[in-house]
Order: C-alpha cells, then structure tokens, then sequence
C-alpha cells in the first residue's frame, strides 16, 4: 500500500480538504493523511464547502508533520510555499509535488465570496486530486 501526505503551513484549509479528496478518490490503494507546520485547526469554511459536495471531513484534525509518517511517504504533495520551505528533507524514494494554491482563510469581503474563495480552491485541489490516480 502506498501512503501520501498533504502538506500546508497551518493544515486548516487546504491539505484538510486535499486529505479529504484522497480518501474518497485514491481508494484503498493509499494510506491518506495531511499535517502541517504549524496547528491552526480546522477551518469551518473547508468543512462546509466540502459537505456541499458530500464529503465529510468534520472529524479531521489539526496535526503537526509526523516524521515517521512522512519518511514512509511514496508521496508528498506541498500546498503551500511555506510547507515546502519548511518540509522537513524527503527520502530519496518519495516523490514530491508542489501546488502552489491561494488560501482562502486568508480571503476577504463577503461571506458569500469568502466561501466562493473556499470553493474555488476546493475544485482545484479536486482536479490535481484526480491526477495522481
């Protein structure tokens, strides 16, 4: 079995939800988790735009790297320049992959809009999801 780890800087938005994709589309064929390099909990908004499309992530939570976790990674995929500075160095044997994506937590105006930033992102962490199939 392979495993994979979604990396971001404070792993509230988007390696939540990237963790989320990979549950629901990578199958049984990887061991999913997401960390990062600091603790900011879960973002509310990422679980909400992720219940719009029936995926439950509410039970995630909030964790820093785990070492051991990351040096058995076949995978590690960065969604943040700050994650991919601070990332710890991989074994040779892990691929990495970087997504630079905006954070939505640190969008701004309406609630409306700041969720159109969640799903924005969302979408697109779907789509790169998808690819490592």
């Amino acid at each position: 079995m392979k495993q994979i780890y979604f990396l971001c800087t404070g792993n509230s938005c988007r390696s939540q939800i990237a963790e989320g994709f990979g549950h629901k589309y990578l199958g049984d064929e990887w061991i999913v988790s997401s960390a990062g390099v600091e603790v900011h909990g879960l973002n509310p908004n990422a679980v909400k735009v992720m219940s719009e499309i029936g995926i439950d992530i509410s039970n995630q939570t909030s964790k820093l790297i785990d070492p051991e976790f990351l040096k058995n990674c076949d995978l590690v995929v960065t969604l943040c320049g700050d994650a991919r500075d601070k990332c710890p160095a991989l074994p040779s044997k892990t691929k990495a992959l970087h997504w630079p994506l905006p954070d939505p937590a640190q969008a701004t105006g309406t609630d409306e809009e700041i969720l159109g930033a969640f799903r924005d992102v969302r979408d697109q962490i779907k789509d790169l999801v998808l690819t490592i199939k």
